[in-house]
């Protein structure tokens, strides 16, 4: 335990290192000091440091790992917004706070509750109404209908739905042993994954969809029930393509985008382009034009760390998102229910689906999709609840941990 201490701490010092020293670079890009660049850095690296010590005093058992890498990659998100936009990393930072009370709040709901028993009808309310909301009054942007504008400031509802639409697939898949006592769930995912398809917002119909299967198959076991729901995907994915001439044109340009390298194809051209640019080392920190990719700071901002910072900095990002998954299911297996462990899977999915997507899309793995790459993307519905995800990792973190320590204490006793 002491040598994971350290070690954590040891990772977090050269994290912050890294982001003072990207910020530094930032601040004197174009031969004046730019002060806002620097505060920005230092403001952000205390941020990190007071969720850090703050986090570790409050729940003890926390897994530091997990938090590490949470850290690590919203430190990289922060150099790439400021680089492309200061406006929006600014916006950023402050949905990085309030992201962090979203953590907090996970981690003391999932460390004091358990299963939520009948609040998850009320939970599939919400996450429906959530979803109608944009379907009924969303913006349409790049074809799909998903931001709504609340006070002034926009949001996307089906960001905050996917935690609750977890919560809801941990508890049906735990509790119920036959596919019928299943199905009233397996509806509701239905239901959820047609609305946001009229909303066109089939990057987060495809998540909703692959984490639906991935937890039903860790839920139930049945490995061809689980090919037949792939089969269903897949032919509502052809049928998206049939019906939607956005995904059409999307298919298209995945097979060449050279053909309309002008038009339709040129965001993934220019991407494309700059990650060939960026090589294996990169152009460094403020020497590429990732600006000339449209969506740059969203949907393509990993081209445009690959183009400043390297290929093998995209690599290294990969790798993170790798080490992510490989703690959330070491959670996962040290869960003492199956809620738990389907709930700590559930969302360990659900981000390690939405990077897969999002990062095959941009090097042209896989048709591209309009999802945000957690934690780096700008986007403030994307980071609150992707850190109310991971509270809800930690949260169960924390139970392994006291359950581990009372276990221990009671045998210390009965030796005694």
């Amino acid at each position: 335990m002491i040598y994971v201490r350290r070690s954590a701490a040891v990772v977090l010092f050269f994290i912050l290192l890294l982001v003072l020293s990207a910020f530094g670079l930032l601040a004197f890009r174009d031969g004046q000091f730019d002060i806002i660049a620097a505060a920005f850095g230092i403001g952000a690296c205390v941020l990190f440091v007071t969720l850090y010590n703050v986090a570790k005093t409050v729940f003890r058992h926390i897994d530091r790992y997990v938090l590490i890498i949470c850290i690590f990659l919203t430190g990289i998100g922060f150099i790439m917004q400021y680089r492309l936009n200061p406006e929006y990393a600014l916006r950023q930072i402050i949905m990085f706070a309030i992201g962090i009370v979203a953590l907090f709040i996970a981690i003391a709901a999932v460390k004091k509750a358990g299963n939520f028993g009948k609040w998850n009808y009320i939970f599939m309310a919400g996450v429906l109404g959530l979803l109608l909301l944009s379907l009924l009054f969303a913006r349409v942007i790049g074809g799909a209908r998903n931001w709504v504008q609340i006070l002034g400031m926009s949001m996307q509802p089906s960001e905050f739905a996917k935690v609750l639409f977890i919560v809801t697939a941990a508890y049906f898949f735990s509790n119920k042993n036959r596919i019928a006592s299943i199905l009233p769930f397996l509806l509701f995912s239905a239901a959820c994954i047609l609305v946001l398809v009229l909303s066109k917002d089939l990057g987060a119909a495809i998540l909703y969809a692959l984490t639906t299967l991935v937890m039903f198959f860790a839920g139930t076991g049945r490995a061809l029930l689980t090919l037949a729901g792939m089969g269903i995907l897949s032919a509502g994915a052809y049928a998206s393509y049939r019906l939607f001439p956005h995904v059409k044109t999307r298919v298209d340009i995945w097979q060449n985008p050279w053909v309309a390298e002008r038009t339709e194809g040129y965001q993934i051209v220019q991407a494309l382009m700059a990650i060939a640019s960026g090589s294996l080392f990169g152009m460094g920190l403020g020497l590429g034009s990732p600006a000339s990719i449209p969506a740059s700071y969203t949907d393509f901002i990993f081209a445009g760390l690959c183009e400043e910072f390297g290929i093998i900095a995209g690599v290294a990002v990969i790798l993170f998102y790798l080490l992510f998954v490989l703690r959330g299911a070491l959670i996962a297996l040290n869960a003492r229910t199956l809620f738990h462990q389907l709930l700590v899977f559930g969302c360990t999915a659900m981000l390690c689906l939405q990077c897969f997507v999002i990062i095959a899309g941009v090097i042209k793995m896989i048709p591209l999709t309009g999802i945000t790459l957690p934690f780096i993307s700008y986007g403030g519905s994307s980071m609150v609840s992707c850190m109310a995800l991971v509270g809800i990792i930690e949260g169960v973190a924390v139970k392994n941990g006291e359950y581990d320590e009372k276990k221990i204490e009671s045998i210390g006793g009965a030796v005694l």
